[in-house]
């Protein structure tokens, strides 16, 4: 190491501890200068110095160190990946620094969405593969708990590109995977494989049938350890996630996916109930009665009231003044089975059918919900006609 430029390397890395948020890579590029191996010996004794007392910024400035060391051993690293590879360091640190809460590292994925494309995804993995193996495993295994909590936060990120986020989330996982072994991180390792079971039920990517049997493989190998007597909550969690992405399957039998599904739902019905977890509960019933009217054994007919019942059930719950949305999808679910009803009056069921859709769309508003204000309008057409047919016949 050059002594002569100490001074010099100590004053960026404060320029960099005291810069916004953000502004690190500018920085770095007004120094290309120093940019050296004794700048990364330096920075790595102040994070030491900063870490015995405690100091928030000493995981952040050990994480820069090792991201400048792998651009300096790969000198054909582009001035645009290492952009992304300060944004990735940057939001690990902050989602270490606040436990995994997602409010601050939110912000951050707000404010850089333009970041989370095909490059993070090339750099996450470039980065994990190459560094994690050579960490001690304690600093790695923290390193991958903070990738599983950036990959839960970016899986429910709702702004950016879905595919995009996707891809990264399920990136993450599968490296997450590699350094939290089942033998040694169980329920973590669970959790994961149930979160990776959600993140390609939710792909866009790729084969949607192999995407599905990839989710349904995912929830089996995370109900080896959620088992109802050790995690009964989180057993019911994904229970409801595997009745869920069997109903979606289109590999093999599409009456016995349908009818694994409803085994699903009913499993996860016997933890899951109105007096403990209500909101819970009344997903999974509105699940059950979405099933139940596609159902294809049994009769038609018994089928659709059981769906009924199972929206009603929802409906408990789903209140529109506290949760709009999801009163919404059931009402709009509950208008297609009166639709489709068999039973009673039909006259009587058409009008049901009617003002189910009427009160869904006081939330699907055109102006809000454009696609799925034309799908209930859609609905309405369907009751609106038949009934003309009706008074002409």
């Amino acid at each position: 190491m050059n002594q002569q430029q100490i001074p010099s390397y100590i004053g960026l890395i404060q320029s960099l501890l005291v810069s916004p948020a953000g502004n690190e890579n500018k920085i770095l590029q007004a120094n290309q200068d120093l940019l050296d191996r004794g700048l990364v010996q330096v920075m790595r004794k102040i994070a030491k110095i900063k870490k015995k007392i405690g100091n928030l910024n000493a995981q952040w400035l050990e994480n820069l160190a090792t991201m400048l060391e792998i651009n300096l051993e790969d000198a054909s690293l582009s001035v645009d990946e290492e952009k992304y590879l300060i944004f990735l360091m940057h939001i690990l640190q902050v989602i270490s620094d606040n436990d995994g809460k997602p409010e601050a590292a939110y912000s951050l994925l707000e404010y850089n969405q333009d970041r989370l494309n095909e490059n993070l995804l090339r750099v996450l993995k470039t980065w994990a593969g190459v560094n994690l193996p050579k960490m001690e495993p304690k600093l790695a295994q923290n390193f991958a708990l903070d990738i599983v909590n950036f990959s839960n936060l970016i899986l429910q990120f709702t702004l950016g590109n879905q595919a995009n986020n996707v891809e990264i989330a399920i990136a993450g996982y599968e490296i997450a995977l590699k350094v939290l072994p089942r033998q040694q991180f169980p329920k973590i390792w669970a959790t994961i494989q149930n979160n990776l079971g959600s993140s390609y039920q939710k792909r866009t990517i790729g084969n949607l049938e192999e995407n599905i049997e990839v989710a349904i493989a995912c929830y089996y190998a995370a109900l080896e350890v959620r088992t109802n007597s050790a995690l009964p909550q989180a057993w019911a969690t994904t229970q409801n996630n595997l009745g869920n992405a069997y109903q979606q399957s289109i590999a093999g039998n599409r009456k016995e996916n349908l009818e694994n599904a409803i085994s699903c739902y009913q499993k996860a019905l016997t933890v899951r109930s109105l007096e403990k977890l209500s909101q819970e509960w009344a997903s999974t019933q509105n699940n059950l009665g979405s099933v139940f009217h596609e159902r294809i054994a049994g009769e038609k007919k018994e089928n659709i009231e059981e769906a009924i019942a199972c929206y009603n059930f929802a409906l408990k719950v789903r209140t529109q003044e506290k949760f709009p949305l999801d009163w919404a999808t059931t009402q709009n679910n509950l208008g297609n089975a009166y639709l489709d009803r068999m039973v009673g009056n039909r006259q009587d069921n058409l009008e049901e059918a009617i003002a189910c859709f009427v009160r869904a769309q006081e939330v699907y508003t055109q102006e809000s919900y454009p696609i799925y204000w034309e799908i209930i309008s859609h609905n309405l057409g369907i009751v609106y006609e038949e009934q003309s047919l009706r008074k002409v016949g």
